[in-house]
C-alpha cells in the first residue's frame, strides 16, 4: 500500500490529468490525500470534480485550505505538515511500502509504483540508510557521490537536494527527518524544497540523501499548465496576483484534450521529458 499526499491550487485541468495518470498508471494499492490550497479560480469545478472522485472511492480524502487555515504561510509547506501529521496518528503507518509526495502538474507514467518499491527493497536490502528520499534522474539532484545497479533494467545515483514535485519517503520520514517550521515560510510561495534539504543533510548524517532512478517515473508539465509559486513569487507585491494564477489559456487547451491525448503528447516533448 502507498500513500499519496497531492498538492494543488488552481489548474484543475492538469490536477483531472494528474490524478488520472495515478489512476490508470498504478498497480499497486493506493491512498489518495489532496490538499487543495487557497484555490480562487473554478472553485465550485475544483469541489464538483473531488466529490465525484469522493463518491467513486478513487481518492482517500479532499481538504480544503485557505490563506488563513495554512497560516499565511507557502500552502504546500503547511499541508505537508498537516499530511505528515495525521500520518503520525496511523495506526499502520509502519506498513506502508512508501510515501509519496506529488505536485499536481505531474504526470506519472506507467508502473512508476512497481519501479520506486523495486528502488525502496534495493535500499532497505542495501542498508542504505542515509537515502531518506528516492525520485528520478535528473529532477535536480546535484553532487552524485554514489551509483547503484538495482537489477538489470533499473539504476540509481544519489546525491543531494533534488526537487520534491516528485518525492516519494520511507514510512517514517516525518519522524525521521521531521517537519518544516512555518513561521519561516509565513508570506512565502517557495521553500519547501530548501528547508528541507538542510534536515535532510542533517537526518542523513552528511551523507547524500536522495536517490534518483534512471526510469522516467512521472513528466513535470509546469510549462504548459503554468507555474502557481514563480508567479506568485516574481509577482508577490502585485494587487492583482490572483488573476495572475488562473492560467485561462492553459487550461482550456489541457481540457480541450482527453488523457490519452494529453499523455501521448507529454511523453514524445522532448523538452518535458529532458527537462526534469
Amino acid at each position: 500500500m502507498i500513500k499519496i499526499f497531492l498538492t494543488v491550487r488552481n489548474r484543475l485541468a492538469i490536477t483531472k490529468k494528474c490524478i488520472e495518470s495515478l489512476i490508470l498508471h498504478s498497480k499497486l494499492p493506493h491512498q489518495i490525500y489532496v490538499y487543495d490550497n487557497a484555490t480562487e479560480y473554478r472553485l465550485e469545478e475544483h469541489f464538483m470534480f473531488f466529490h465525484e472522485l469522493y463518491k467513486r472511492k478513487l481518492i482517500s480524502q479532499v481538504t480544503f485550505t485557505s490563506e488563513v487555515s495554512t497560516f499565511n504561510a507557502f500552502s504546500k509547506a503547511s499541508t505537508c505538515n498537516f499530511f505528515g501529521s495525521q500520518h503520525e496518528f496511523d495506526p499502520k503507518k509502519d506498513s506502508y511500502d512508501f510515501l509519496l509526495m506529488l505536485d499536481n502538474d505531474i504526470i506519472m507514467t506507467p508502473g512508476w509504483d512497481t519501479t520506486l518499491k523495486t528502488a525502496w527493497e534495493y535500499v532497505h536490502t542495501k542498508k542504505l540508510r542515509h537515502v531518506k528520499i528516492i525520485g528520478q534522474l535528473p529532477g535536480g539532484i546535484k553532487n552524485k557521490k554514489e551509483s547503484h545497479k538495482i537489477n538489470d533494467k533499473l539504476s540509481g545515483s544519489i546525491g543531494t537536494l533534488g526537487g520534491s514535485a516528485i518525492w516519494s519517503t520511507r514510512s517514517n520520514f516525518f519522524q525521521d527527518v521531521g517537519f518544516l517550521n512555518l513561521k519561516q515560510l509565513v508570506g512565502q510561495h517557495k521553500q519547501h524544497d530548501q528547508m528541507y534539504w538542510r534536515k535532510l543533510y542533517k537526518s542523513s548524517g552528511n551523507k547524500p540523501y536522495i536517490m534518483g532512478v534512471n526510469k522516467k517515473l512521472g513528466i513535470h508539465c509546469g510549462k504548459r499548465a503554468g507555474s502557481v509559486c514563480n508567479r506568485l513569487t516574481k509577482n508577490k507585491n502585485n494587487k492583482n496576483k490572483a488573476d495572475l494564477i488562473k492560467f485561462e489559456n492553459a487550461e482550456k487547451r489541457i481540457d480541450a484534450v482527453d488523457f490519452k491525448t494529453f499523455y501521448d503528447s507529454v511523453v514524445n516533448d522532448k523538452v518535458l521529458v529532458k527537462d526534469w
